[in-house]
């Protein structure tokens, strides 16, 4: 009897133990979900995509830019520069 009272004094220790461990985690578990100062993952992608999206129409816009006003002119000028017959 004395082992049978012993196994049933650790179950029920184990089991105080466990319910107490899942009590904390439901509770962390609760006010994790309930927090809602940071960021979703959502916010970030979008935020990300916009960036993108932008930086690669400001890289287009220098582009054509050089390519139709700043580098023709710039060769003329060069070319005049070295230009010693008149």
């Amino acid at each position: 009897m004395k082992i049978f009272k012993d196994v049933m004094a650790k179950v029920k220790n184990l089991s105080a133990k466990l319910t107490a461990k899942f009590t904390v985690n439901k509770y962390k578990m609760s006010l994790a979900v309930a927090n809602s100062r940071g960021e979703n993952y959502v916010d970030s992608a979008v935020k990300i995509l916009i960036a993108v999206v932008l930086g690669g129409l400001l890289l287009a816009g220098l582009y054509a830019l050089f390519g139709d006003v700043v580098l023709p002119t710039l060769k003329s000028k060069i070319q005049s520069m070295f230009n010693y017959a008149g």
